[in-house]
């Protein structure tokens, strides 16, 4: 864990205290075994949920706890340093609520956050399909208005907590206009129609369940829309915004996860006469660790503080997930080269934590995308010294 943490407020200071100690006690005895078997922990989110920490970034009268992105990306990472699949379906809850919290009607708002931020229901986010990854305006999912419903058609792919979720934030063409032609459902799990292939088998985030989802002639109520017809793909944006920095936490905590480790078999582990710790060349390997890792969080909490501060952040979320993942694939690479032999073992946690990370430069925009959002941003001088001065 991070020697310090800069929190804002003592209300933080305890949610980190109690994120720590559920982590401990309710997340750490059983991550292994629940890896090993591909287990999804649905009921380890139901605690999660009534002990406030599913709905932190959320509105207080809507049931959320009312915290700054700051706070709540130190509780995913916290969370993610100890079982990564359950910090990334943190991520992805949050993800799927988003577009109900921000682009909502209040009475939208009042009828279903409650609920949602509490525990009891457990979203998905689907946005990507088999061949719409990178480039979502591709999508072919339909929604067709049908008198006081939409009738949906297609398959969603890549949906984390697919089969698990008891509701979808579905994304889903309600016209041709490839910009302005997408719109934005909520859609219970149990219509019929919507059905959930069977998950798929991953290298990593085995605990975390990933399916695609069907949708034949699902009919969704007009009030399931979500903000107005063709708003969906800036919706969508807005939200990866998001999400983005909840996967930089990830990959932050799960980078802390391997250090974490990496130093404790130094320490213990000797050659030579004395622990590896002492030996420069190991103990320059975990310096760079560290390294890597107080940057991944800077970065992942100078975006959250624009978020927090209303500014715009979107060049800084891709940054923060870009550094932050990549950085994290580096970290858990050397904590396998630091434990050796018993690094490449199921023996000891750190070749899961090598095969989680490689996900992370994919999920949530592969990080070819960050560059050319970040490329762009760059060509637009966003965020550059003469922006930041007033200057044209």
């Amino acid at each position: 864990m991070p020697a310090t943490r800069a929190l804002p407020t003592e209300e933080a200071v305890d949610l980190i205290q109690l994120t720590r100690t559920l982590a401990a006690r309710e997340l750490a005895p059983r991550v292994a075994d629940a890896e090993a078997d591909g287990a999804f922990p649905r009921d380890v989110f139901r605690t999660l949920g009534r002990s406030g920490l599913l709905g932190l970034p959320f509105a207080e009268e809507h049931g959320g706890a009312g915290q700054p992105y700051e706070v709540y990306l130190q509780v995913v990472e916290e969370i993610a340093a100890v079982w990564a699949s359950v910090a990334v379906g943190i991520s992805v809850h949050a993800l799927s609520c988003f577009p109900l919290a921000r682009f909502g009607t209040e009475e939208q708002r009042a009828k279903w956050l409650p609920e949602m931020l509490g525990g009891e229901l457990l979203g998905a986010y689907c946005l990507s399909e088999p061949h719409a990854g990178s480039d979502p305006a591709a999508m072919l999912t339909r929604a067709v208005r049908d008198g006081d419903e939409y009738v949906l058609n297609g398959a969603k792919a890549w949906t984390t907590h697919g089969g698990y979720a008891d509701f979808y934030t579905v994304m889903a063409r309600t016209s041709d206009d490839r910009a302005r032609g997408i719109s934005c459902f909520l859609v219970p799990a149990d219509t019929p129609g919507l059905g959930v292939d069977p998950p798929e088998r991953k290298m990593g985030l085995t605990g975390s369940a990933t399916a695609t989802v069907r949708l034949d002639d699902v009919r969704v109520p007009v009030e399931r829309l979500i903000g107005q017809e063709g708003q969906g793909l800036k919706i969508a944006l807005a939200s990866l915004d998001c999400g983005r920095l909840g996967i930089a936490a990830v990959a932050t905590g799960l980078g802390q996860g391997a250090l974490d480790h990496a130093v404790r078999y130094a320490r213990e582990r000797e050659t030579f006469g004395k622990p590896i710790i002492e030996h420069q060349g190991l103990a320059f390997v975990l310096a760079d660790m560290g390294a890597a890792t107080e940057s991944a969080r800077a970065m992942a909490l100078a975006a959250a503080r624009l978020k927090d501060a209303g500014l715009p952040f979107t060049r800084e979320a891709s940054i923060a997930k870009l550094v932050a993942t990549d950085n994290a694939m580096k970290v858990t690479t050397d904590a396998v080269q630091v434990l050796g032999g018993y690094g490449y073992t199921r023996d000891f946690p750190v070749e899961r934590y090598m095969r989680e990370a490689k996900v992370m430069q994919i999920f949530e925009g592969t990080n070819q995308i960050q560059r050319m959002i970040i490329s762009r941003a760059l060509d637009r001088n966003e965020g550059g010294a003469l922006t930041a001065l007033g200057k044209e």
